[in-house]
Protein backbone atom coordinates (compact mmCIF):
# COMPACT_ATOMS: atom_id res chain seq x y z
CA UNK A 1 0.00 0.00 0.00
CA UNK A 2 3.06 2.36 0.82
CA UNK A 3 4.11 1.84 -2.84
CA UNK A 4 1.05 2.48 -4.51
CA UNK A 5 0.66 5.84 -2.33
CA UNK A 6 4.00 7.10 -3.33
CA UNK A 7 3.39 6.40 -7.00
CA UNK A 8 0.07 8.21 -6.59
CA UNK A 9 2.10 11.04 -5.07
CA UNK A 10 4.47 11.16 -7.57
CA UNK A 11 2.26 11.42 -10.29
CA UNK A 12 0.90 14.78 -8.51
CA UNK A 13 4.32 16.43 -9.30
CA UNK A 14 5.00 18.33 -11.99
CA UNK A 15 7.32 17.07 -14.59
CA UNK A 16 7.19 13.43 -13.23
CA UNK A 17 3.36 13.08 -13.36
CA UNK A 18 2.06 10.26 -14.47
CA UNK A 19 4.09 8.74 -17.18
CA UNK A 20 7.32 8.76 -15.35
CA UNK A 21 5.64 7.36 -12.07
CA UNK A 22 5.16 4.49 -13.83
CA UNK A 23 8.47 3.84 -14.00
CA UNK A 24 8.75 4.26 -10.40
CA UNK A 25 5.79 1.98 -9.83
CA UNK A 26 7.75 -0.61 -11.88
CA UNK A 27 11.09 -0.06 -9.80
CA UNK A 28 9.25 -0.38 -6.26
CA UNK A 29 8.04 -3.83 -7.15
CA UNK A 30 4.56 -2.88 -8.22
CA UNK A 31 2.28 -5.30 -10.67
CA UNK A 32 0.84 -3.35 -13.95
CA UNK A 33 -2.59 -2.66 -12.86
CA UNK A 34 -1.12 -1.31 -9.07
CA UNK A 35 0.71 1.02 -11.12
CA UNK A 36 -1.92 2.10 -13.58
CA UNK A 37 -4.30 2.64 -11.08
CA UNK A 38 -1.94 5.01 -9.21
CA UNK A 39 -0.99 7.27 -12.30
CA UNK A 40 -4.75 7.00 -13.44
CA UNK A 41 -5.65 8.41 -10.22
CA UNK A 42 -3.04 11.33 -10.57
CA UNK A 43 -3.85 12.25 -13.93
CA UNK A 44 -7.48 12.55 -13.05
CA UNK A 45 -6.75 14.52 -9.80
CA UNK A 46 -4.36 16.87 -12.08
CA UNK A 47 -6.92 16.92 -14.25
CA UNK A 48 -9.51 18.18 -12.89
CA UNK A 49 -7.68 20.73 -10.56
CA UNK A 50 -4.83 22.45 -12.83
CA UNK A 51 -7.96 24.37 -14.80
CA UNK A 52 -9.10 26.17 -11.46
CA UNK A 53 -5.67 26.03 -9.31
CA UNK A 54 -3.66 27.78 -11.85
CA UNK A 55 -4.79 31.19 -12.04
CA UNK A 56 -4.67 31.28 -8.12
CA UNK A 57 -1.11 30.59 -8.31
CA UNK A 58 -0.69 33.56 -11.32
CA UNK A 59 -1.97 35.83 -8.74
CA UNK A 60 0.21 35.27 -6.31
CA UNK A 61 3.11 35.03 -8.42
CA UNK A 62 2.37 38.38 -9.72
CA UNK A 63 1.92 39.96 -6.13
CA UNK A 64 4.80 38.27 -4.55
CA UNK A 65 6.90 39.89 -8.15
CA UNK A 66 6.03 43.18 -7.07
CA UNK A 67 6.66 42.58 -3.44
CA UNK A 68 9.95 43.94 -1.26
CA UNK A 69 10.80 40.40 -0.42
CA UNK A 70 14.16 39.52 -2.03
CA UNK A 71 14.25 35.80 -2.34
CA UNK A 72 10.43 35.62 -2.79
CA UNK A 73 10.69 38.50 -5.35
CA UNK A 74 13.33 36.53 -7.30
CA UNK A 75 11.07 33.47 -7.05
CA UNK A 76 8.35 34.59 -8.35
CA UNK A 77 10.22 36.07 -11.66
CA UNK A 78 11.70 33.08 -12.33
CA UNK A 79 8.00 31.18 -12.15
CA UNK A 80 6.76 33.86 -14.39
CA UNK A 81 9.79 34.04 -16.74
CA UNK A 82 9.34 30.41 -16.91
CA UNK A 83 5.51 31.14 -17.63
CA UNK A 84 6.30 32.98 -20.57
CA UNK A 85 9.00 30.35 -21.61
CA UNK A 86 5.80 27.98 -22.01
CA UNK A 87 3.53 30.36 -23.35
CA UNK A 88 5.60 30.41 -26.72
CA UNK A 89 6.58 26.79 -26.79
CA UNK A 90 3.12 25.98 -27.00
CA UNK A 91 1.06 28.13 -28.50
CA UNK A 92 2.13 26.91 -31.88
CA UNK A 93 0.85 23.21 -30.65
CA UNK A 94 -2.58 25.13 -29.73
CA UNK A 95 -3.21 27.52 -32.31
CA UNK A 96 -1.99 24.86 -35.15
CA UNK A 97 -4.30 21.98 -33.43
CA UNK A 98 -6.94 23.34 -30.64
CA UNK A 99 -8.04 20.71 -28.60
CA UNK A 100 -6.20 17.85 -30.27
CA UNK A 101 -2.74 20.39 -29.92
CA UNK A 102 -3.54 20.76 -26.38
CA UNK A 103 -3.54 16.86 -25.98
CA UNK A 104 -0.64 16.13 -27.98
CA UNK A 105 1.60 18.44 -26.00
CA UNK A 106 0.56 16.96 -22.97
CA UNK A 107 0.50 13.51 -24.21
CA UNK A 108 4.27 13.70 -25.27
CA UNK A 109 6.79 12.20 -22.74
CA UNK A 110 9.17 14.72 -22.76
CA UNK A 111 10.61 17.67 -20.19
CA UNK A 112 8.73 20.69 -20.57
CA UNK A 113 5.44 18.81 -21.59
CA UNK A 114 3.01 17.27 -19.40
CA UNK A 115 -0.10 17.97 -17.49
CA UNK A 116 1.29 21.10 -15.41
CA UNK A 117 2.90 22.91 -18.60
CA UNK A 118 -0.35 21.97 -20.55
CA UNK A 119 -2.45 23.63 -17.96
CA UNK A 120 -0.97 26.55 -17.65
CA UNK A 121 -0.66 26.80 -21.77
CA UNK A 122 -4.33 26.13 -21.53
CA UNK A 123 -4.91 29.04 -18.49
CA UNK A 124 -2.42 31.62 -20.59
CA UNK A 125 -3.87 31.12 -23.98
CA UNK A 126 -7.21 31.32 -22.64
CA UNK A 127 -8.60 28.17 -23.10
CA UNK A 128 -12.24 27.16 -21.93
CA UNK A 129 -11.61 25.07 -18.61
CA UNK A 130 -14.22 22.57 -19.38
CA UNK A 131 -11.91 21.71 -23.00
CA UNK A 132 -8.44 22.12 -20.96
CA UNK A 133 -9.69 19.38 -18.67
CA UNK A 134 -10.63 16.91 -20.99
CA UNK A 135 -6.64 17.53 -22.97
CA UNK A 136 -5.14 17.16 -20.32
CA UNK A 137 -6.83 13.97 -18.84
CA UNK A 138 -6.50 12.38 -22.77
CA UNK A 139 -2.74 13.52 -22.77
CA UNK A 140 -2.00 12.60 -19.78
CA UNK A 141 -3.59 9.11 -20.24
CA UNK A 142 -1.85 8.91 -23.84
CA UNK A 143 1.52 9.36 -21.84
CA UNK A 144 0.87 6.84 -19.92
CA UNK A 145 -0.14 4.25 -22.39
CA UNK A 146 3.38 5.29 -23.92
CA UNK A 147 5.63 4.37 -20.60
CA UNK A 148 3.66 2.07 -18.97
CA UNK A 149 4.79 -0.53 -21.75
CA UNK A 150 8.64 0.81 -22.10
CA UNK A 151 9.05 0.66 -18.23
CA UNK A 152 7.37 -2.96 -17.82
CA UNK A 153 9.20 -4.33 -21.23
CA UNK A 154 6.02 -5.85 -23.13
CA UNK A 155 2.63 -4.67 -23.24
CA UNK A 156 0.72 -5.81 -19.57
CA UNK A 157 -2.03 -6.58 -21.50
CA UNK A 158 -0.47 -9.06 -23.39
Amino acid sequence: MQAFLYVFALSLLPTVEGRYAVLAGRLLGLNWAETLTAAIGGVILLGVTLPWLLPLVDLVAHRMAESQHGILSRAARAYLGYVESLRRRSRRYVESYGLLGLTLFVALPLPGTGEWSGALAAYLLGIDRRLSMLALMLGGLASISITLPLSYGTPPWR
